[in-house]
């Protein structure tokens, strides 16, 4: 049986090499209950429950993780131009039209996402803009905390552990990154989202690591993300929608990011029509949130392979 690795849709003719619904390469199905995104039945943490203030937990059954490669911006005719190399090269050379037409959608199917991440900042050079003017400071007093020891799950693209009250997880290959979502328990949406993060091992990530706000259920499909690599002491704000990751804050190099294994607090604060993006206490940037989702679950988000450490997660509305 052969598998597609984007859609997950599996077909019994093993001499069938591409996809039927998107042209994704097929591979061959290990296991055939495997998929990018596993669905655990667990309470995530962006929605309070009935209780709000008492620490919850994530039901294990409906966490739900996603790994997905770092893709370069392709354009609609790039698509175009590959279909119609595939069907003149099946037609004169066989197997070198195959090959053509992987390396077309190479990053798509392949872990090569660390390409295409170059408007970033030296790492030596640290941003000289003005400081943006953080929102006057709330009165909120509902704080959930999210018992990320629940949350541990075997999976086939990322690895998850809870060790001394800190949750680890990593995408299992490099190129990759590695995101779980809460349930529709919790929400992000006109709240503080907070999480602490280190990177233990001081391992290399051009992609980042960070907190995940206003997700969808469903990882990947629509969310903000704040991302750091205190290697580099460098951050940067992504969005996701259906197969894409849109820059909205390039790499930008901060001494606000604390260096090395140290631990940084991530904070994101939803004001409505903006959103505002906190290291360490401290306002980094803010964003028109006119394209982006309106609200939607939190989330973590581990890119390159690199193990991380994330803590004390937090909604506080």
């Amino acid at each position: 049986m052969k598998i597609c690795p984007t859609c997950r849709r599996t077909y019994d003719d093993d001499g069938l090499n591409f996809c039927l619904e998107d042209g994704s390469v097929l591979t061959f199905s290990s296991v055939d209950s495997a998929a990018p995104t596993i669905v655990m039945n667990q309470p995530r943490p962006t929605n309070p429950p009935a209780n709000a203030g008492g620490q919850t937990s994530w039901d294990v059954q409906n966490a739900n993780y996603s790994m997905q490669p770092k893709k370069s911006s392709s354009k609609t005719w790039l698509w175009v131009v590959a279909i119609f190399g595939v069907l003149i090269l099946l037609c004169v050379g066989g197997s070198a039209g195959v090959f053509y037409y992987v390396s077309s959608v190479a990053n798509r199917n392949i872990a090569n996402g660390s390409k295409g991440i170059t408007n970033t900042t030296k790492a030596n050079t640290f941003s000289s803009t003005k400081t943006p003017e953080p929102s006057p400071e709330d009165t909120s007093t509902s704080v959930q905390q999210v018992d990320l020891s629940k949350h541990v799950k075997v999976s086939d693209y990322g690895t998850t552990e809870f060790k001394e009250g800190e949750f680890f997880m990593a995408a299992r290959q490099k190129g990759y990154y590695y995101v779980v979502v809460s349930p529709d328990d919790y929400k992000t949406d006109g709240a503080r989202t907070r999480v602490v993060v280190r990177n233990p091992d001081l391992a290399d990530s051009d992609l980042g690591y960070g907190l995940i706000v206003h997700s969808d259920t469903t990882p990947l499909e629509k969310d903000y993300a704040l991302l750091i690599d205190s290697k580099r002491r460098r951050y940067r704000v992504v969005r996701h929608a259906p197969d894409d990751e849109i820059t909205v804050k390039p790499w930008t190099s901060s001494k606000l990011v604390n260096e090395g294994s140290a631990e940084n607090t991530l904070e994101v604060r939803d004001k409505g029509e903006t959103i505002e993006f906190y290291i360490n206490g401290q306002l980094v940037t803010t964003v028109p949130n006119k394209q982006g989702p309106k609200g939607g679950v939190p989330g973590l988000y581990a890119g390159d392979g690199a193990k991380i450490g994330f803590k004390k997660l937090e909604i506080i509305k």
